[in-house]
């Protein structure tokens, strides 16, 4: 009580004389000589007696204790809550696993070991969502193989400080998640085909032991002079700046070397796509244990008729690559994006005109994205919602549509890659089964997680909607465009893959 009183009492002073208590004088002069205390005219007298008045009787000065009790009680509330929700898991298994690797060893022949190359692309993206940070961390394992170097490969990092979580919508989340709980493959340290000898994947950490001695490249040194430069051009030119140096770390600064732009511009992202496709990198490319799993004890909820006789995920052989993700028949996979979404939909990319990304862009797609150039802002805004944030009646609609097509035939069942809330979801299950008899409905929160599958939930989605006969993603966003790309290097149709 004393520390939420003694601010009002320095408010109270800082007052004006006419908006004080009416037996409130200010202290006379002490006479000359006098030695006794001073006197105050007033019946209330000083300190607690008259902070106490001024809340009792002025209405203003109780006022604001009063908010100032509301918002000390609020702070308090809030940080019980924060305190008594669990710990999300910090993965340390996955980290000792990753520390563990046989390539880490400096005594390994070349082109491993001691005398081995690398790159390390310390300043990749941070403080963004799986399907920014996946798009990216692809093109830069690429070009570590396209230049014969061993990928140096971090954790999938929302937060770059000490810390072990960070907060997120008032709730703990790792700050960090080692990759190995998220996929499998050449870009976290698995083995290359046979014949191929480019050098494994490793640590940061044995990346610093064997490059004692390492040259240091900002990003904008090789990008800046290459204006809107393709991600072939960017790939040789920063090749041939590595070229005669054994050990290269991108330097801590932006810009990344793959940055959003890029990745925004179908023309400049995919003229690597012939080559890039076709490599281990994509090919070899599989989900984590942890994520397959989480899939395998889910298949009930996901896709109630899969076969008992279908072997799990988890039991297949690890080298297949996209090869072990064949098509689940009758499943239609949809990602929509709720919360956040809408602001970005409306406020940035309806703004800036901005169109679907690269991996959402293929020229083989069915649904590319059109603006007219005469459009007005009202009919610009009702596009945007459409294809971007679009309700649940055009869901249901665009839904109708997909399952009338040649590549819809078959579909019963539907699952929604969401981050939308349990009510809103429930009204879009009802609205699908009241349009069309489907076998179920599933979505992101019917899910049975372990809490470390839940913090790499995005990633079961993604192996779903990668799985779906029919995929309807969201042509703005990042991780339905990974899927995208996956789906188109694991050759299924095109018509398959749709946008809103």
């Amino acid at each position: 009580m004393t520390l939420l009183l003694t601010p009002a009492k320095w408010l109270v002073n800082l007052l004006p004389l006419g908006a004080r208590p009416e037996h409130h004088y200010e202290r006379l002069p002490t006479p000359i000589g006098h030695t006794g205390p001073p006197k105050t005219r007033g019946v209330y007298g000083t300190g607690l007696k008259r902070v106490c008045h001024l809340a009792c009787v002025r209405r203003p000065c109780r006022t604001l204790l009063i908010l100032l009790g509301i918002l000390a009680g609020a702070a308090v509330v809030v940080f019980v809550y924060i305190l008594n929700i669990p710990l999300p898991p910090l993965y340390s298994r996955f980290h000792e696993a990753e520390l563990a690797l046989p390539q880490h060893d400096a005594s390994l022949p070349f082109p491993e070991g001691r005398e081995g190359r690398y790159l390390w692309v310390a300043n990749h993206a941070s403080k963004c969502g799986w399907g920014n940070a996946m798009q990216e961390l692809f093109l830069n394992a690429y070009l570590a193989y396209r230049s014969d170097r061993a990928f140096v490969f971090d954790n999938y990092t929302w937060s770059r400080d000490e810390s072990d979580y960070s907060l997120y919508n008032l709730k703990p989340i790792p700050s960090r998640i080692p990759l190995t709980a998220l996929i499998r493959g050449p870009i976290v340290g698995d083995a290359f085909p046979a014949g191929d000898h480019t050098p494994r994947a490793v640590v940061p950490e044995y990346f610093y032991e064997v490059c004692q001695n390492r040259e240091i490249i900002g990003s904008y040194a090789v990008n800046g002079p290459l204006a809107d430069a393709s991600a072939e051009t960017l790939i040789r030119a920063w090749t041939e700046r590595m070229e005669p140096h054994r050990c290269v770390e991108v330097e801590m600064t932006p810009p990344e070397v793959f940055d959003e732009h890029l990745f925004a511009d179908a023309r400049r992202l995919l003229d690597i796509w012939p080559q890039f496709s076709r490599s281990p990198i994509v090919q070899r490319f599989s989900w984590s244990a942890l994520v397959e799993l989480a899939y395998d004890n889910n298949r009930g909820v996901i896709s109630p008729t899969i076969s008992p006789l279908v072997p799990p995920l988890s039991a297949s052989p690890l080298m297949d690559g996209l090869a072990r993700y064949t098509p689940v028949p009758g499943l239609l996979a949809l990602h929509i994006r709720r919360g956040d979404f809408q602001g970005h939909c409306f406020d940035v990319l309806a703004r800036r005109s901005i169109g679907y990304t690269g991996f959402n862009s293929f020229p083989a797609l069915h649904d590319q994205w059109n603006l007219p150039p005469d459009i007005s802002e009202r009919e610009k805004r009702a596009l945007y919602a459409q294809h971007c944030f679009p309700d649940i009646d055009a869901i249901v609609q665009r839904v109708e549509e997909i399952r009338a097509s040649p590549a819809g035939r078959g579909l019963s069942h539907v699952y929604v890659m969401t981050n939308g809330s349990p009510s809103w979801v429930k009204k879009l299950k009802t609205a699908l089964q009241r349009r069309h008899a489907w076998a179920s409905v599933a979505s992101s929160r019917d899910l049975f997680l372990t809490p470390e599958q839940k913090y790499v939930g995005q990633a079961v989605d993604m192996l779903v909607a990668q799985r779906a006969q029919v995929f309807i993603g969201n042509g703005f966003s990042t991780l339905s465009g990974m899927v995208v790309m996956l789906r188109m290097a694991a050759g299924l149709p095109p018509d398959a893959t749709r946008h809103w």
